[in-house]
């Protein structure tokens, strides 16, 4: 699939729900309450990497996309990155939980777009209808820099590749 979105364009405009980090979330016993987070409000003038999986808790999201970016965090950090988000079509709850289990804390926001309104304003949708999943994100990165797309690339199979922490760094 190929982006309609391109290097050079501002990103489309977009609200996602997600549950901001506080400490009382590490005992486990708490949910937290989603919020919104408007990305053309927030992101202005920000340098932010976003990255996209088809699933939270899913096998290659889980065990091979997530994790280098954690590992990398201070990298992105020494590069000038002001934000790190990973975006799924799962609910905030889930991308709340699957942050807290990966222990993110505050580094990485978990960002939910449960209707892939966003990506499909991106044109970075996976139907996944045949396994049963539905219609998904599809494993994408973007380099944003004052809400002006910098990079964008998207997985043309199930491996990570030009969307992980690696590939994005050096496009910073």
């Amino acid at each position: 699939m190929a982006p309609t979105i391109k290097v050079g364009d501002t990103i489309p405009d977009g609200t996602f729900s997600y549950v901001a980090y506080t400490p009382e979330l590490d005992s486990h016993t708490a949910c937290g309450v989603p919020t919104k987070l408007n990305i053309n409000k927030e992101w202005k003038g920000k340098k932010v990497v976003v990255f996209a999986v088809p699933g939270a808790f899913t096998p290659t999201c889980h065990v091979n996309h997530l994790p280098p970016y954690i590992a990398k965090y201070d990298e992105f950090k020494a590069k000038g990155v002001d934000v790190i988000a990973v975006v799924a079509a799962n609910d905030p709850f889930v991308m709340s939980g699957w942050g807290r289990f990966e222990g993110l804390k505050d580094k990485i926001l978990t960002l939910s777009d449960p209707n892939v309104e966003w990506s499909k304003a991106l044109g970075l949708t996976l139907d996944l209808s045949a396994a049963g999943l539905g219609v998904r994100t599809a494993r994408y990165a973007l380099i944003l820099d004052d809400l002006v797309v910098k990079y964008v690339d998207v997985e043309p199979g199930r491996e990570v590749t030009v969307s992980g922490a690696e590939a994005v760094l050096s496009k910073l």
